[in-house]
């Protein structure tokens, strides 16, 4: 989600522990929702629980899952992070399609960020397929 050059002063990701509040704005622990994609343990069932638990990988800077959860035409090399940027909201605004009785899916969102303090957000209509069995990110239209 960032698409700034990352500033070589970096600074941590925000502590999340399996007891947090999940980031991806679901009324659940991050342990028992979005970290539960991310550990591998399981699988996103939806693209729009997929959409969620990158979001929240982006909160807690999981490039890993990032990238496993990218289908492989599109995946870039590595994932960087802007040590300026604060990912605090997700707002899901649409989902076509998507559920497990679906190949392809669609999420609309709005991702509110700060940026050196400023509030700001990425509005995004994000494209989903199966690849393999699982759920994966394939590509995304800026919607403003």
């Amino acid at each position: 989600m960032s698409r700034r050059t990352p500033r070589p002063w970096g600074t941590a990701a925000p502590r999340i522990t399996s007891a947090s509040p999940c980031p991806c704005g679901l009324p659940a622990a991050y342990g028992e929702c979005c970290g539960r994609f991310h550990s591998g343990s399981a699988a996103a069932p939806t693209c729009e629980a997929l959409m969620r638990s990158r979001y929240a990988a982006f909160v807690v800077q999981d490039a890993a899952y990032l990238l496993r959860t990218w289908h492989p035409e599109t995946r870039p090399p590595g994932v960087d992070f802007d040590p300026a940027m604060r990912w605090v909201g997700l707002d899901i605004l649409e989902t076509t399609e998507g559920s497990a009785f679906h190949s392809t899916g669609t999420v609309t969102f709005r991702a509110h960020y700060t940026d050196d303090g400023r509030p700001d957000s990425l509005h995004e209509k994000s494209r989903f397929a199966r690849h393999e069995g699982a759920w994966v990110y394939t590509t995304a239209v800026f919607v403003d």
